[in-house]
């Protein structure tokens, strides 16, 4: 009997990367509830601080490769790469990061093609895919090209992910591959650089410009990679690349009055040394293109979620951001005295014309 019936008759062997971050940790557990699925084998370089439930830990770095033998020994069906981040875990910098999401991803995926059990491919990618620039379109769709592709930091490795996916999918076709584009994650637990920006005590802005945000909560992040690694259900279809967002956006200046959180905007000249004083404290992937999003914004459609996933998101960008700045605590000033100083700002002249570029608040669905 081959591996691939095998697997059928025993039901699902899910095999979840990144398994020591707190979100993936989250799905592990998820997904072992999930009554078609038989094992979870949860992999990491580093041991978890979380629990993972029932599911079996293997210690393994996803660069090296072993992660083939590993795939055989349990005759995994199902794969589900959570280890593309912006962020190390632990102590790792910049280099780390890079080498996971890249060589790492890599790594996995000649692994996958060399396995005849392996059927589903599920990866963790991201709209900064999209990079942000001041000609964008309103609103990207996933067919839409950008502008210009984003030049380093997290924004870059995810394309080159994306692309190293495609490839795969062209010489295994058989597999069913699905790419979730996540907008910022946010929730009461979050690991991102963006989070990090909005946790400081005082927020730098580009002087001029508003841009537009959209979040997705941490409970949607979870519930769409179980829908994603499952079989489809009748009238949807869980293979393609999908964007997920909460519904509607917010203005990073609204962001800051409801964390109650002065902003010190700089002029857009300045916005380098800007991005290497907050690396320079930790924000280890506060790069130039995580600064073009705090100039630009990021808008992304979501029909294709909804119509084609079937997914409906349980939170909106609002309540995803509201969900985050409870958890945060209050700010160093009540969020509607920093209302007030804000419209104050915004209507101040600027070398004669507005004081901000401000862009439409209209949801993207």
């Amino acid at each position: 009997m081959n591996d691939r019936r095998k697997a059928l008759i025993l039901g699902k062997i899910v095999l979840v990367t990144g398994a020591a971050r707190q979100l993936g940790g989250r799905f592990v557990r998820r997904i072992q509830r999930d009554p078609g699925v038989d094992r979870v084998i949860a992999l990491d370089a580093v041991a978890p601080a979380h629990q993972l439930g029932d599911a079996e830990f293997v210690l393994a770095d996803i660069r090296q490769s072993a992660i083939a033998r590993i795939l055989a020994e349990y005759s995994v069906d199902t794969v589900v790469h959570l280890d593309v981040s912006a962020k190390a875990l632990g102590a790792g910098g910049r280099t780390t990061v890079k080498e996971t999401n890249v060589i790492g991803t890599m790594q996995l995926l000649g692994a996958c093609q060399k396995s005849p059990s392996v059927q589903r491919l599920v990866v963790k990618s991201s709209t900064n895919v999209y990079g942000s620039a001041p000609r964008d379109p309103a609103v990207f769709t996933e067919t839409t090209s950008p502008k210009s592709l984003p030049s380093g930091g997290f924004a870059k490795d995810a394309v080159e992910v994306e692309g190293y996916v495609r490839g795969f999918a062209r010489r295994r076709p058989d597999v069913a591959v699905c790419v979730l584009r996540f907008a910022n994650i946010l929730g009461p637990e979050p690991d991102s650089p963006l989070a990090d920006y909005l946790t400081l005590p005082v927020l730098p802005t580009v002087l001029g410009y508003d841009p537009r945000l959209q979040f997705v909560h941490e409970d949607d992040v979870v519930d769409v990679l179980e829908i994603a690694a499952r079989e489809p259900r009748r009238g949807t279809l869980n293979s393609g690349t999908f964007n997920i967002a909460g519904d509607g956006v917010l203005l990073l200046s609204q962001c800051a009055r409801r964390l109650g959180r002065p902003t010190v905007p700089v002029l857009l000249p300045a916005v380098t040394w800007v991005g290497s004083a907050l690396r320079t404290i930790g924000m280890t992937d506060f790069s130039p293109e995580q600064i073009r999003l705090l100039t630009h914004g990021r808008v992304v459609s979501t029909v294709q979620m909804r119509e084609t996933l079937g997914f409906r998101p349980g939170f909106t960008t609002a309540e995803t951001f509201a969900e985050f700045a409870r958890s945060r605590g209050p700010g160093l000033l009540p969020p509607e005295r920093v209302g007030r100083a804000v419209g104050r700002l915004a209507e101040l002249p600027i070398g004669g014309g507005p004081a901000r570029r401000t862009h439409s608040t209209h949801g993207a669905r």
